[in-house]
């Protein structure tokens, strides 16, 4: 399953990277590059125009303005993409895990290899998500707020408070010992405490290297209420050592993992 993953995710990396210098390319001469079919392409094709990477038309694709600089992976993006891989190795047989706006944590859900795994998220976007069999995904309903897709208000958190889940995933814009765990937007503040507060076995915080030390708008909770985070190498190792101080465990992904 990991492996499929892997190349399923390295032709799609191939793809963009081709239309962004041949955007004249085809449908039909990608399948034929790839040696795969023309309807496998088309899903390649809509999986990156929903991570707004291509605008697709009849026949072919054209790369948006940022698709030139993921296409190479940058470095942060690169990160990212392994603390999604390594949040899902926490992911047991038979979990139930809430999954919030963020688009890195809802990444992880492709990575989920085990079997009966509930999601339950207010992440618009999950409905395109790819996602293993062995994964049901539950959306909270809500108002559909864009362009983030999240599904907000107080419909979402009735909904959510009706349920629990082992473990929560949490993405954040940023985390810092002054203000704790902040988000850029105020309508999701409750839907992401209500996530934290009610995994009932482990709530994990999601943050690159970029988003360590930094406060945003609005607090989701302060710091003594985080217990996990899950960040990489690059992450300031004396912030890190006052997380520690708080009793938070730290796991930190590096260029050289491979879950």
């Amino acid at each position: 399953m990991k492996r499929e993953k892997s190349f399923v995710d390295k032709r799609r990396k191939e793809i963009l990277e081709k239309l962004v210098r041949e955007p004249e390319l085809k449908v039909e001469q990608l399948a034929a590059m790839f040696h795969v079919s023309p309807i496998t392409i088309r899903r390649d094709l809509q999986f990156l125009e929903d991570q707004k990477l291509l605008t697709r038309f009849y026949g072919g694709a054209a790369p948006t303005k940022q698709a030139g600089r993921i296409a190479g992976q940058d470095e942060v993006s690169l990160y990212r993409n392994l603390i999604a891989q390594y949040a899902a190795t926490l992911v047991e047989d038979e979990d139930s895990i809430f999954i919030n706006t963020s688009r890195n944590a809802l990444s992880v859900i492709r990575y989920i290899d085990k079997q009966n795994v509930k999601v339950i998220t207010n992440n618009g976007h999950a409905i395109r998500c790819e996602h293993p069999g062995g994964v049901s995904v539950f959306l909270t309903g809500g108002e559909l707020r864009y362009p983030k897709e999240a599904l907000v208000g107080e419909f979402a958190e009735r909904n959510l408070l009706k349920v629990y889940a082992k473990k929560a995933f949490v993405g954040c814009s940023g985390i810092s010992l002054e203000c704790g765990v902040t988000t850029e937007n105020s309508n999701e503040v409750n839907l992401n405490e209500i996530m934290l507060r009610r995994a009932t076995k482990a709530a994990y915080i999601l943050a690159d290297h970029t988003k360590i030390g930094q406060n945003s708008s609005f607090r989701t909770c302060s710091i003594e209420r985080v217990t996990h985070l899950i960040t990489d190498e690059k992450a300031p190792e004396e912030i890190l050592d006052s997380f520690r101080e708080k009793g938070i465990e730290v796991h930190q992904v590096s260029k050289k993992d491979v879950f």
